[in-house]
């Protein structure tokens, strides 16, 4: 699983005209699931993600996570984090997982996600064409991969 995590004051995906999803401050996830993704690596994005002490205490220095702050998650399905930009100029998305095996992943990853944190996720509609507002603040963008668990 690859994840891109931005710390938001806000965020928002709208699909033609109408936004399902909003949230205040906390982190939009965006996620990208493969084919031989499993469990563990839910498990390891999660607690990671959940974890991540990225928000300011009151002395002013990132060592609170999202659930400290009482944040929300946005979770977008975001196929497009497997490219492979090695030929040409056109990416390959062939590493990205099938949707018979990355739409389990992907609710799972959110379900889990709400049991962590004990309120709903929200999220994107796995697949659609999504417009995605956010206001990125810091601006802190983290990269994950659980196949290089740095």
């Amino acid at each position: 699983m690859r994840a891109v995590i931005q710390r938001v004051s806000h965020a928002s995906v709208s699909i033609e005209g109408r936004e399902p999803a909003a949230i205040g401050q906390g982190l939009l996830v965006l996620l990208g699931c493969a084919n031989d993704d499993n469990d563990e690596d839910i498990t390891w994005l999660v607690k990671k993600i959940t974890g991540l002490r990225i928000f300011d205490d009151d002395a002013g220095v990132m060592n609170r996570s999202v659930m400290d702050v009482g944040g929300e998650i946005l979770v977008v399905s975001q196929f497009t984090l497997w490219a492979s930009y090695k030929k040409g100029n056109r990416p390959s998305y062939l590493r990205a997982g099938s949707h018979d095996v990355t739409i389990p992943l992907y609710e799972k990853f959110c379900q889990t996600v709400s049991d962590v944190m004990g309120k709903p996720v929200k999220t994107g509609e796995f697949g659609a064409n999504m417009k995605v507002e956010l206001l990125n603040d810091g601006p802190v963008t983290i990269c994950m991969d659980t196949r290089n668990k740095e």
